[in-house]
């Protein structure tokens, strides 16, 4: 059987972008009427078939998926979830996903990603982000449109869709304020992403609003490169009574820490995470979290994507998506930490 002739195809073989053979096929502004009837006649030539309408009326495109085996290499991880987000918000739109999973080796090499080598999707979402130089390069070859799904990178430029990171900071050291702690401390690796800096910052607004002591050994490294946790968190010698972790993971192994050194959570000291996802059993004590919506970020994320497969006009840049602050048992409200 023939292989289905995509938009891509007929892209590459003009030398123009998807979005404009889009525009050209479904009768959109933005494109010249001789490139226009160029783009149609070679459609036909290609035997070119739009996609099958649902019942919604609207064409099914494919999405591609890219994430890095590190993010999914165990347990039923947090971006196993946000891929099923994602296929299950593309159903909705009759759409179609396929994932590739990308291996430390292949993200050291040239980009050679099998959907688009073998023209199988109409636009890529990137999860979880990847190495800078990969990224720089999968600029330069990828003709189908991007979007980068909970990171954003600060050396390719590229519509990406976030959790608000900076507020969830902000929002946790606060809320450990309302408790009385005042000695607070940061756990993670400030400049190993983005995303790390940004619930970082927030915190550090948060303490300086609050004229509350900060002290170097207070902000605790969790990681040496962006995507690989420490099996252990060192503490400081002397403790704050409360940390403020970059994520659940982390969050588990600093309680994990305190228990080893005889501290219980919560009766001697605080701890909050974020992402609100942890596989079961990590973690003695039911943390307090900043959960992330996955679900409106998988919304916003593929509407940000068919609408620029299709050439409609969008808002792009980096798009926030709130989430919520969940209370559970990790956190002990104390009368002052103060001398």
């Amino acid at each position: 059987m023939a292989k289905a002739v995509k938009m891509a195809d007929i892209g590459r073989r003009l030398g123009v972008s998807t979005v404009t053979v889009s525009k050209a096929l479904s009768g959109q502004k933005g494109v010249s009427e001789e490139l226009r009837e160029k783009i149609r006649a070679v459609a036909q030539e290609m035997g070119y078939r739009p996609p099958a309408s649902g019942r919604s009326g609207k064409p099914g495109f494919t999405i591609g998926v890219l994430v890095s085996e590190i993010y999914i290499e165990k347990y039923v991880t947090f971006y196993w979830e946000f891929y099923q987000k994602i296929v299950t918000e593309a159903a909705r739109k009759n759409c179609f996903v396929l994932l590739e999973v990308l291996t430390a080796q292949a993200e050291e090499a040239e980009p050679d990603v099998k959907l688009l080598k073998e023209n199988k999707i109409d636009g890529l979402m990137v999860l979880g982000g990847l190495r800078g130089g990969y990224l720089a390069a999968l600029k330069c070859s990828c003709r189908v449109p991007v979007v980068y799904m909970d990171f954003y990178s600060g050396r390719v430029e590229e519509d990406s869709i976030v959790s608000d990171g900076f507020y969830a900071g902000y929002r946790l050291t606060n809320y450990l304020f309302a408790k009385g702690h005042r000695k607070i401390a940061f756990v993670g690796t400030p400049t190993a992403t983005g995303s790390i800096a940004d619930r970082y910052l927030g915190y550090r607004k948060a303490m300086m609003e609050s004229h509350a002591e900060t002290k170097e050994e207070w902000v605790i490294p969790d990681r040496d490169e962006p995507r690989r946790c420490f099996e252990r968190i060192a503490l400081p010698e002397k403790l704050p009574t409360a940390f403020v972790c970059n994520c659940d993971q982390t969050a588990a192994m600093v309680v994990r820490a305190l228990e080893e050194r005889g501290v219980s959570v919560p009766e001697h000291a605080s701890v909050v995470g974020y992402d609100d996802y942890l596989h079961p059993g990590l973690c003695s004590v039911a943390l307090t979290t900043y959960s992330v919506d996955m679900a409106g970020m998988a919304e916003k994320g593929v509407k940000l994507m068919l609408n620029k497969i299709a050439g409609r006009e969008y808002s792009g840049g980096i798009q926030t998506v709130a989430g919520r602050l969940v209370e559970r048992d990790s956190v002990r409200k104390i009368e002052s930490d103060t001398p």
